[in-house]
C-alpha cells in the first residue's frame, strides 16, 4: 500500500468514527419516540404485548448479527432467550439481588451458552449449521419440560408446590405496566445500540470480510475464530437480556413457550423484519407478539400466525431480501433525496 492509499484509508476511518456517533443517534432517539407513544396509548393488553415484543427485538438483533453479517443459520436463538430467563428467575429467587443483577447474569450465562452452540459454526456453514443448531433447540424444549423454569421454590432447580409459587419482583423504580415497558424500552435502546456499534465499527468489518470468505478474512489479517466466537456470545447476550425482561414482564415463564418451532418463527420473522437495519429487530418483534395479539382481541384463532408469516417469509426471499425495514429504508431514502437533491448520505 503507497502513501497516499494510507492516507485515504486514514481520512475515509476519521470519516466513518464522525458518522458513527450521528449513526448510532437514530436508536435512543426512534425508541424514545415509539416508547411513548405506545405508552400515551395503549392500554394494558397490548402494553403487556408490546413489552414482550421489545424484549424479543434484541433476541433478533442477535440474530441479525449471525446472519445479516457473518451469513450464518442458527436456529437455538429462543432456547438462548429461555437460558437467560431461567437464570434471571433463579438468581432472583435464590439471591433477592437488585433485578439489574439478576438480568446482567441472565445474559451473560446466555452468551456463554451462545458460545458454546456457535462451535459447530467453526466447522460448518447453512444446511448443516442450521440442522445442528435446531437439534440444541429441540434439546433445550426437553431439558426445560422436564425441569421447567425456578418459582421461587428450594434448591438449584427452584421448584415450589402449589401456592409456594412467587412472581420475580420488577425493579423498584419500574413497578407499574407502564414503568416496567418504559424500561425495557430503556434496556432495549441499550442493546440495540451496542448491536448496532458493532456493526458499524471494526467487528463488522471483519465480519463483513469474513462473509464475502474466510480466505480473504484471513489474508486482510482477520482472526476467523476470535470474531466468530465474537458474534455468538453477542448473540446470546442479546437474548439473555431478552429472557431476563420477559421473566420481569410476566413474573414467570412456562417452558411450553421455547420449544425449537418458535426459534423457526424467531428466524423466519427475523428476516421479514430485516437483518440489515437496526431498527428491523423491533419490526420483527412486534410482529411476533403484536400479530397474535391482535388475533386474539379479534376472537381469531391464534395458529392462524403460522400460515401469515409463512406468506410473509416467502415475499420476504422472492421480492424483498432486505425485509420490511429494508423497504421502509428505501422510502425514506427516496423522500430524502425528492425534498434534498444533492445531499450527501
Amino acid at each position: 500500500m503507497t502513501v497516499q492509499d494510507q492516507t485515504i484509508a486514514s481520512n475515509a476511518e476519521g470519516i466513518s468514527m464522525v458518522r458513527l456517533p450521528k449513526q448510532l443517534l437514530h436508536v435512543p432517539v426512534t425508541m424514545a419516540i415509539f416508547s411513548m407513544i405506545v405508552a400515551l396509548l395503549a392500554n394494558s393488553f397490548w402494553l403487556s404485548a408490546a413489552t414482550s415484543a421489545v424484549a424479543l427485538s434484541l433476541s433478533v438483533a442477535g440474530l441479525a448479527i449471525l446472519y445479516g453479517q457473518l451469513g450464518l443459520v442458527s436456529l437455538c436463538q429462543f432456547a438462548l432467550v429461555g437460558v437467560g430467563g431461567w437464570v434471571t428467575l433463579r438468581v432472583g429467587h435464590g439471591f433477592h439481588p437488585p433485578f439489574e443483577v439478576s438480568l446482567l447474569a441472565g445474559g451473560i450465562v446466555a452468551s456463554v451458552v451462545g458460545l458454546a452452540f456457535g462451535v459447530p459454526a467453526l466447522r460448518l456453514r447453512g444446511l448443516y449449521l442450521a440442522l445442528v443448531t435446531l437439534m440444541l433447540a429441540g434439546a433445550f424444549q426437553i431439558v426445560i419440560s422436564a425441569w421447567g423454569f425456578p418459582d421461587g421454590g428450594p434448591g438449584f432447580l427452584g421448584r415450589a408446590d402449589g401456592s409456594g409459587r412467587q412472581m420475580l419482583a420488577r425493579p423498584l423504580i419500574a413497578d407499574g405496566e407502564v414503568a416496567y415497558f418504559l424500561y425495557v424500552c430503556a434496556a432495549a435502546a441499550i442493546g440495540l445500540l451496542i448491536a448496532q456499534w458493532h456493526k458499524l465499527a471494526r467487528p463488522g468489518r471483519a465480519w463483513a470480510l469474513i462473509r464475502k470468505g474466510e480466505t480473504v478474512a484471513v489474508a486482510s489479517g482477520v482472526n476467523v475464530l476470535i470474531y466468530k466466537a465474537w458474534a455468538f456470545a453477542l448473540s446470546g447476550f442479546l437474548a439473555g437480556l431478552a429472557g431476563g425482561l420477559l421473566a420481569g414482564n410476566v413474573g414467570q415463564l412456562d417452558g411450553r413457550a421455547f420449544g425449537a418451532f418458535d426459534s423457526l418463527n424467531l428466524f423466519a420473522l427475523a428476516i421479514v423484519g430485516g437483518v440489515f437495519n437496526w431498527y428491523g429487530a423491533l419490526i420483527a418483534g412486534l410482529l411476533l407478539r403484536a400479530v397474535p395479539a391482535l388475533l386474539t382481541d379479534l376472537g381469531i384463532d391464534g395458529y392462524v400466525t403460522i400460515g401469515i408469516f409463512g406468506m410473509a417469509l416467502f415475499h420476504a426471499l422472492a421480492t424483498a431480501p432486505t425485509g420490511i425495514a429494508g423497504q421502509v429504508s428505501g422510502v425514506i431514502a427516496w423522500i430524502g433525496d425528492r425534498l434534498f437533491p444533492g445531499r450527501e448520505r
